[in-house]
């Protein structure tokens, strides 16, 4: 499952486009200074957007460590979205790109690196939720599915990516969250070969 993610686009433009989409940003603790950075860990802090109490048109957007840990200390930075409808704690996790790992190719010792991206847009979001956590404060995790059919020959389960018109229904949780969490249709997602470090067409599962 997802343990590596990507937010390489400015704050700036990422408030402009909800802007756009009549999404009002709150930044109770400031603009967040963010670095464009090619990979996000699990336990690092990262910009998320979450629900704002009573306003349907607004989003909190803070930074926040990604996982929390659960009761034997393991991070929980996944967390299985089936049958669950999340009346509170939904938060949007900006980010342009998304990793998935598969076996070594022949030669190689390191796992197969693979870069989802959304097709058409700079940047997404990725459905999540956060809680508070005794040990590390706030944090969220993003919640998964089972693959559609970009991802399926990737990995058996798969992130959320969330298309636009999806984001103010994620971040309203009277929208009943089996209408927002669903694959995305074949070629919404397109996927590149990051390492090895692949020819000029990647080479595709």
């Amino acid at each position: 499952m997802c343990n590596d993610y990507r937010l390489e686009t400015d704050i700036a433009s990422i408030v402009e486009d909800f802007s756009d989409l009549k999404i009002k940003i709150k930044v109770p603790e400031g603009t967040p200074n963010v670095a464009a950075r090619e990979d996000i860990k699990i336990t690092e802090v990262a910009p998320i957007v979450r629900t704002v109490d009573g306003d349907r048109g607004a989003g909190e957007l803070v930074n926040r460590r990604w996982s929390w840990p659960s009761p034997t200390g393991k991070p929980v930075y996944n967390f299985i979205s089936e049958n669950r409808e999340f009346s509170s704690g939904r938060c949007l996790i900006l980010a342009d790109g998304f990793y998935e790992f598969t076996d070594p190719l022949p030669g190689q010792k390191r796992k197969t690196k693979w870069l989802f991206t959304l097709k058409d847009h700079d940047w997404f979001c990725i459905a999540g939720i956060w809680r508070t956590d005794p040990k590390v404060g706030e944090a969220f995790t993003m919640l998964t599915m089972k693959p559609g059919e970009d991802v399926a020959p990737y990995h058996d389960r798969q992130i959320v990516p969330l298309t636009r018109h999806q984001w103010a229904d994620w971040l309203d949780p009277a929208v009943p969250a089996h209408k927002v969490l669903r694959a995305l249709p074949k070629g919404s997602l397109p996927v590149v070969r990051v390492y090895p470090p692949a020819p000029a067409q990647a080479d595709l599962l």
